[in-house]
């Protein structure tokens, strides 16, 4: 059987380590019951992904200069 294999995008990769840091503050916050840990993820992830789409859309970044 093969191992799981992954390949993800370096803007994914950042999204992924800011929704674990949102996620662990819900965790620390006492925020995540039992069972309801998937319902959380998901709500780190829209809340890492609203940050960069906000971020994004008022910031110009280096290359994005032309």
């Amino acid at each position: 059987m093969a191992s799981p294999y992954l390949t993800l995008q370096p803007s994914e990769q950042v999204l992924i380590s800011a929704a674990a840091t949102i996620y662990a503050g819900y965790l620390a916050t006492g925020k995540v019951a039992e069972g309801e840990e998937n319902h959380w993820m998901d709500q780190a992830i829209k809340a890492a992904f609203r940050i960069a789409t906000v971020v994004d859309a008022s910031i110009v970044a280096d290359k994005e200069m032309g």
